[in-house]
């Protein structure tokens, strides 16, 4: 997965509590087999009304989503965290999150900000009221900022999830960081056990 640094950019605000991954993502299309493609099935129902944020080409190209509380509750599928990336996003803040799903998002590359609802409450109306304003979230520096320093912001993240971020490491790419002690595990197994590395 790519590495995560740092973001700047536009923030799409989107002023609901408990949004669901139904509404990330319908079900319908979770037979689908790819990672990739399911950005434009996001938010399917809600994106029917012609006022709906997503619809307002103000935030075309968003890299940063500004949310309330117990954002990405219900169903525990990995698709609305792919369908968030996909859209574009590498960023969601809100005032909390559905463990599940925020699990899903870092093993994805997807950086989820926990802040107070009241910070919510002012990245929400500064991005309703200038769409192009742009906020800096540095994973680095663990903080979420406007570019000219008037708002500056800490978060907390595990250290571990902020590792596989700023590295870019998926579950796979952790893995293979222990290939070698794997092949040498391998080289080991008494023959009466089965293989499970290629000769």
């Amino acid at each position: 997965m790519e590495k995560f640094t740092r973001v700047q950019g536009k923030t799409v605000p989107l002023n609901r509590a408990d949004v669901d991954t139904d509404q990330i993502i319908p079900a319908k299309y979770l037979k689908r087999i790819e990672r990739t493609g399911f950005g434009e099935f996001a938010f399917e129902t809600w994106r029917k009304d012609p006022a709906f944020v997503l619809n307002d080409a103000a935030y075309d190209g968003a890299r940063i989503m500004v949310t309330g509380p117990n954002f990405g509750c219900g169903s525990s599928r990995e698709h609305a965290p792919w369908a968030l990336e996909d859209m574009g996003l590498r960023v969601v803040i809100a005032p909390s999150f559905a463990d599940i799903f925020r699990n899903n998002c870092a093993k994805i590359g997807l950086l989820t900000v926990v802040l107070s609802q009241e910070d919510c409450d002012f990245l929400v109306a500064r991005a309703e009221e200038h769409p192009e304003a742009e906020l800096v979230v540095d994973l680095e520096a663990q903080t979420v900022s406007t570019p000219d320093g008037g708002f500056v912001r800490s978060f907390d993240i595990d250290p571990f999830v902020k590792y596989t971020l700023l590295e870019g490491l998926d579950s796979v790419a952790l893995t293979l960081l222990e290939e070698d002690k794997i092949r040498d595990f391998e080289t080991q197994r008494p023959s009466l056990y089965p293989q499970t590395a290629a000769s």
